[in-house]
């Protein structure tokens, strides 16, 4: 048997669902948000879990709480596994951006690897922070099943890291809508892809909240 990790994007909040930058903004979850987080938990707590990490940002650690209280689990929180941190652009939406910050704009669009939002991290940043916390994941347990839940861009980081995937190209080559579950095996020839941006844990009625 070999590590899996669970890559666990937190449930809809009000940004996610209209679209607004929202990194490093400390925001709850929406009523249908809270829904998904205990719709994964229900659905997951059978698995044998060896531990629970998560983001330190609230949207995050309520989605982990259902699960984590399921199997009785503290939540191990990591500054790792923080969301990107969009500078000045936090709160406003793609359209406000691009009108106020435009030339810094295109350039993160085109690479957001080595081209930070005004203010804010660069991916490899992120990248590197991440892979701190599951360098320390791996070097704890050799085996089973560990939940890591975290935000959009930076589970995105985190699969192209693993996987060889330009930090670059994480906007332009994998989808994580909010409360999807995506599964890394810690194979012996190197991290095997099981299961990307799955919701079929969500109740119908939550399926058209996708939060992009």
């Amino acid at each position: 048997m070999s590590l899996k990790l669970y890559f666990l994007r937190h449930g809809e909040t009000v940004s996610s669902r209209t679209g607004g930058y929202c990194g490093s903004l400390d925001v709850e979850l929406t009523p249908e948000g809270q829904l998904m987080a205990e719709d994964f938990g229900r659905a997951y707590k059978s698995l044998d879990w060896l531990a629970v990490f998560a983001s330190p940002l609230r949207r995050a650690m309520a989605t982990a709480k259902p699960l984590a209280n399921a199997i009785g689990k503290e939540i191990q929180s990591r500054d790792g596994l923080k969301e990107i941190a969009y500078g000045t652009w936090e709160g406003m939406s793609p359209d406000e951006v691009n009108q106020k910050y435009h030339d810094e704009y295109v350039r993160w669009l085109s690479d957001p690897g080595w081209n930070p939002p005004t203010g804010g991290e660069k991916g490899i940043e992120i990248a590197r922070r991440s892979s701190q916390v599951l360098q320390e994941i791996e070097a704890t347990y050799s085996t089973g099943n560990v939940l890591v839940v975290s935000h959009k861009a930076t589970i995105r980081i985190m699969l192209c890291s693993l996987l060889g995937i330009d930090i670059g190209r994480f906007r332009d080559r994998i989808g994580m809508p909010v409360a999807s579950v995506s599964v890394i095996e810690m194979a012996g020839s190197g991290p095997l892809l099981q299961r990307l941006g799955d919701r079929s844990h969500l109740r119908p009625e939550l399926f058209h909240h996708d939060g992009g």
